[in-house]
C-alpha cells in the first residue's frame, strides 16, 4: 500500500516536471505577447509621427523597425522577436491666400454675406480661427475660390466652388505674413489737407489730425503716416500710385460708396506690395472699405487688430487685392487673383494640413 502510493507521488512528480516548462511557457507567452503589443503600438506611434512631421516638407513613407528580446519563451526559441511599423502621411491639397483672418477664436472670422459675389481665381480663403463656423456664408453670397481653409471649421449655408479636392479644416494656422513689417516713423512738421479745394495734390509725410478727402485728390508716392482717422467722402475722386497708408494707433478708414478710389501700393522697397497698413499697437476696431465698380485697390490691405468690412464692387488692378485682417467681413462683389508678383506684392502661404493617409 505504502509502494502504491510512493509510484503514484512519483508520477505526479514526474508529470509536473515535464508540464511545468509548458505552463510557464504558455504564462510567459501570454505576458510577452502583451508586451509585444505594447511595444507595436509604441513603434506605430513613432512611425505616425515621423510621417506627419516629413509631410510638412512633402509626402512621405515612414518604416521603422526594432527587435524585441524574448524573456519568458526563450526557453523554446532564442531568436528575437522582429517588429515593424509602416505610416504614410501627406499634405491635402491647398494654395496661396488671398483672403487671411489672423484671429485665433472670432466666430465668422471670415464671413461672405448679402448678396456678394467673390470670385477669387489661383488663391484660397483661410482662417486662423478655432471657432466652428470660422468661414461662414450667408444670405445669397456666392464665393468661389481654390480652397476653403480653417484652423476650426465652417459653415457654408451657400456651398462654395472650389478647385481643391475638399474644403479643409483643423488645418494648421498659418503665420501673419508681414509680421516683418517695420513701423514707419511719424514725421515732423505735421501735414494736412485742405478740405477747403475743389482738387489737391498730397505729399508723404505725417497727417497728425487724419485726413478727410472730398474733390479730386492726387497723392504721390511715399508713405503716409496717418494720426486720425481716414475718411474718403461721397464723390470724391482719390488716386495715386507708389502709395502706403499707414493708420496709427486704433485709427481706422471710411470709403463712402459713391467715391472713386484708385490706389496702388509701390512695387518695391521695405513696403513694397503693401497698400494700406493697421498699427500692430492698436485696439480693435472696423475699417470700411467702398467704393464705385471704377474704383481699384492695388496691394494688400492689412490690419492685424482691426476687422476689416470690404464692401465695394471693386477689387485691384487686373485682380491684384489681398486682404489680412484680424477678421473680414466681405460683402462686395469682386474678382481677385493672385499672381501679382509684378506689381511688388508677395504670394501668402495658406497653411496646408497634414494627413496619415496609410
Amino acid at each position: 500500500m505504502v509502494r502504491a502510493t510512493r509510484a503514484r507521488n512519483g508520477n505526479v512528480a514526474v508529470i509536473v516536471a515535464f508540464t511545468l516548462p509548458v505552463v510557464v511557457g504558455g504564462a510567459g507567452l501570454g505576458v510577452e505577447t502583451s508586451f509585444w503589443y505594447y511595444s507595436s503600438l509604441k513603434l506605430q506611434a513613432v512611425a505616425d509621427a515621423a510621417a506627419y512631421a516629413g509631410a510638412l516638407e512633402k509626402a512621405v513613407e515612414v518604416i521603422v523597425k526594432q527587435n524585441l528580446d524574448r524573456y519568458f519563451t526563450a526557453i523554446f526559441n532564442q531568436a528575437p522577436v522582429a517588429e515593424q511599423a509602416r505610416a504614410v502621411a501627406l499634405i491635402n491639397d491647398a494654395s496661396k491666400a488671398c483672403v487671411l483672418a489672423l484671429s485665433p477664436s472670432a466666430s465668422q472670422a471670415a464671413l461672405f454675406s448679402g448678396n456678394t459675389t467673390v470670385n477669387l481665381t489661383g488663391c484660397s480663403v483661410m482662417s486662423d480661427s478655432i471657432a466652428s463656423d470660422a468661414i461662414k456664408t450667408q444670405g445669397s453670397a456666392v464665393l468661389k475660390a481654390d480652397c476653403l481653409i480653417t484652423v476650426g471649421g465652417m459653415v457654408l449655408n451657400n456651398p462654395a466652388t472650389t478647385v481643391c479636392k475638399s474644403n479643409i479644416t483643423r488645418a494648421l494656422p498659418a503665420a501673419d505674413p508681414f509680421s516683418g513689417l517695420a513701423t514707419p516713423t511719424a514725421g515732423n512738421p505735421c501735414k494736412n489737407v485742405n478740405g477747403n479745394k475743389t482738387s489737391q495734390t498730397l505729399q508723404p509725410g505725417t497727417y497728425c489730425s487724419g485726413m478727410s478727402l472730398s474733390g479730386n485728390v492726387t497723392l504721390q508716392p511715399g508713405v503716409y503716416v496717418v494720426q486720425g482717422g481716414m475718411k474718403v467722402n461721397a464723390n470724391a475722386v482719390v488716386a495715386g500710385s507708389g502709395v502706403t497708408i499707414f493708420m496709427a494707433g486704433s485709427n481706422t478708414v471710411s470709403m463712402n460708396g459713391n467715391a472713386k478710389v484708385t490706389l496702388s501700393a509701390p512695387t518695391s522697397g521695405a513696403y513694397s506690395g503693401v497698400l494700406f497698413y493697421g498699427d500692430r499697437t492698436g485696439t480693435a476696431a472696423q475699417s470700411t472699405f467702398n467704393g464705385t465698380a471704377a474704383s481699384l485697390l492695388t496691394g494688400a490691405i492689412y490690419f492685424p487688430r482691426q476687422q476689416v468690412n470690404y464692401l465695394g464692387n471693386f477689387s485691384g488692378n487686373g485682380g491684384c487685392t489681398q486682404v489680412v485682417a484680424d477678421t473680414i467681413q466681405w460683402s462686395g462683389s469682386t474678382t481677385i487673383k493672385q499672381d501679382c508678383t509684378s506689381l511688388g506684392m508677395k504670394n501668402i502661404p495658406a497653411t496646408q494640413s497634414v494627413q496619415l493617409v496609410e
